[in-house]
């Protein structure tokens, strides 16, 4: 029996592309998972199949609500903290959307988590905490000055967390993901991720946009892996709670190299794709030129491996979207 049977697991944030996944996962668990949703970057149809299960059930509202917080976190043992405002494009553009959202929502959940006794709170960072560390690889315990105001609310995150397992004695743990992609991953409007944004666009006939002279790397990190560690960071031990973990392959691949991988990928269902050529625009502000994760404390605390390499990874999102277009 799995060890997720009977458990009761709150998925903020799980009509959206990783909550989503991991909704799906701790339901073919034996968990029962409640979703809280306000449907502002998450979609209906990615909970399709979860509605078919008993064991599962949809809270809709915004996480500034705390009326809405404390409603959802009735009975819950863990929490899978996902809800957020993503792109840090966008939080340029409008920092103090992503401020409320990002910070006073994220308090708003943990506070109630505290006051309804939840076992663990697991909570979704960002490798965008490293700011203008350039060591590479990124290592958990030394970080940089923000580039961003989405940044800045992932660092916040973490501190408030910290905090409050002080404060509090709940058990925390931040797992900062690199790049995440795969299935279910928005490829449209304006703070799309590269990768589905890139797929989205050759698949429609249309020339990517790569910002800067395409060497810019990212540790590209597939959805699975994040699944997994999720599921680990809620089996892992005491020893492993109070700490941030990165959550990639250790790999780095630079913007141009993942064009023609993509490329490469898609003309054997399209053709067509093969005569794209990219276009190159402008360096994004708030950008890291460089982002490769150290993956030895996740590896030490919640016995973390790499189950889908990028390679790999690329090869089933190109499929997943091909299928769908």
């Amino acid at each position: 029996m799995s060890q997720f049977a009977a458990q009761r697991v709150l998925v903020t944030g799980g009509a959206g592309f990783i909550g989503s996944n991991l909704t799906d996962r701790l339901l073919a668990e034996g968990a029962f998972v409640r979703v809280l949703d306000n449907f502002s970057t998450g979609y209906r149809k990615n909970l399709a199949e979860a509605q078919k299960s008993e064991r599962f059930e949809l809270v809709e509202g915004d996480i500034r609500d705390r009326a809405v917080c404390d409603a959802a976190m009735e009975g819950i043992d863990y929490v899978l903290h996902q809800a957020a405002l993503g792109s840090v494009p966008r939080s340029i553009k409008d920092p103090a959307t992503t401020v409320g959202v990002n910070v006073f929502g994220f308090t708003n959940v943990l506070h109630s988590a505290v006051e309804h006794k939840v076992k663990r709170f697991v909570f979704a960072s960002s490798s965008s905490v490293y700011g203008d560390e350039k060591t590479l690889p990124k290592v958990e315990e030394r970080t940089g000055t923000a580039l961003s105001p989405y940044a800045i609310s992932k660092q916040s995150n973490e501190t408030i967390a910290l905090n409050f397992g002080t404060l509090y004695g709940i058990e925390v743990i931040g797992l900062r993901y690199f790049n995440v992609f795969g299935q279910r991953q928005d490829p449209d409007g304006a703070y799309a991720a590269v990768i589905p944004k890139f797929i989205g666009r050759m698949l429609s006939h249309e020339a990517p946009v790569i910002n800067g002279d395409g060497s810019y790397s990212r540790d590209f990190t597939y959805i699975d892996n994040v699944v997994e560690a999720n599921c680990l960071a809620l089996l892992a031990g005491r020893e492993a709670c109070f700490k941030m973990y990165n959550v990639s392959c250790g790999s780095e691949l630079d913007l141009k190299s993942l064009y023609g991988i993509l490329r490469e990928e898609l003309s054997k269902y399209d053709p067509a794709v093969a005569e794209l050529e990219a276009v190159y625009g402008e360096c994004r502000a708030g950008d890291i030129p460089h982002s490769l994760g150290s993956i030895a404390r996740a590896e030490k605390y919640l016995g973390y491996r790499v189950k889908v390499q990028v390679a790999e990874g690329l090869q089933r999102t190109c499929k997943w979207f091909y299928s769908k277009c």
